[in-house]
């Protein structure tokens, strides 16, 4: 199956959620009309697109409809796919054209962090690049063996201590080996403990500091897993660790299994933080970049 059919797949409950009710909306009315677009807005905001940019997409089409004089609802679907391609594009690549390059990848316990760290190494390695994995999340001993399990299945190395160890000293040893070793790609694990912030934050801020100084130079990503079965409560936890940690991306993880798909356009639109990666199956390739243009074709495809 080729990935544009994967997404078309993962974002079946979405399109049943949103999309549907969008196409009898626009079979339904014959002209376009206000209560046209204050139905479409309803749809956008029950499907987790969040109020303020459901409020802005129609605010967008009634402008476009007026400047083109368009008078068919059908051709506002069209328009409305233009719309949500133009929000969702822009820093959707990785930045990691140094040798080598960090990607820090943080989010709560829970949303699949490190099984997406596994299936990032692997496609990341599947492009050619030397992936070296650091396991600094030593707070869960489940968490560094689970992260062993998949840099084995990925076919990369991995750096570990022991359970209960400075993260930031696995980060240290993590660039140094990535250094030594020649990797291209350094991606480090880190604890996903939100309840008790100002901790998790000073331990953030610590391994920082550390890739600031040990990789001074390299291309550095901050990525946040966002699981997308949580809706606007991903676009809060998103909006806190932005706040704290310099978020410059998301991964959304777990698209086949809701019907908030919406929330992709919140995510990039409210925070301004680009989606680098969508989650849409439990098999390793079933992580891929994100690419706007396939995402909202794969919705509105018949």
């Amino acid at each position: 199956m080729g990935f544009f059919d994967k997404i078309k797949n993962g974002l079946k409950k979405t399109k049943e959620n949103m999309v549907k009710q969008m196409e009898h909306v626009f079979h339904s009315f014959t002209k376009i009309d206000e209560e046209l677009f204050e139905e479409l807005e309803e749809i956008l905001i029950m499907s987790d697109v969040g109020v303020n940019t459901s409020m802005r997409i129609c605010e967008q089409l009634r402008k476009t409809v007026k400047e083109r004089g368009i008078k068919d609802p059908a051709q506002v679907r069209e328009l409305l796919k233009e719309i949500m391609i133009d929000m969702l594009s822009g820093g959707e690549e990785l930045n990691i054209s140094t040798q080598p390059s960090m990607i820090l990848v943080i989010g709560v316990n829970g949303v699949g962090k490190t099984t997406t760290i596994g299936k990032l190494a692997a496609h990341l390695k599947s492009q050619g690049k030397k992936v070296i994995l650091g396991a600094a999340d030593t707070f869960r001993a489940a968490a560094i063996d689970q992260l062993e399990i998949w840099a084995e299945r990925s076919g990369v190395q991995m750096v570990r201590h022991d359970e209960g160890s400075d993260p930031a000293a696995v980060v240290f040893d993590t660039i140094a080996a990535a250094k030594s070793r020649n990797m291209d790609v350094a991606i480090c694990d880190t604890a996903g403990r939100l309840h008790n912030k100002k901790n998790l934050m000073n331990e953030l801020n610590k391994i920082s500091r550390v890739i600031e100084r040990e990789a001074e130079g390299c291309d550095k990503e901050v990525l946040l897993v966002v699981d997308a079965t949580t809706g606007q409560n991903g676009v809060n936890q998103a909006r806190e660790f932005k706040e704290a940690a310099g978020i410059t991306g998301i991964i959304l993880t777990k698209l086949d299994g809701t019907a908030k798909g919406g929330v992709v356009i919140a995510i990039k639109e409210d925070l301004g933080l680009p989606i680098k990666y969508i989650g849409v199956g439990e098999q390793l390739d079933d992580l891929q970049p994100f690419n706007p243009t396939d995402f909202v074709n794969a919705l509105f495809e018949e």
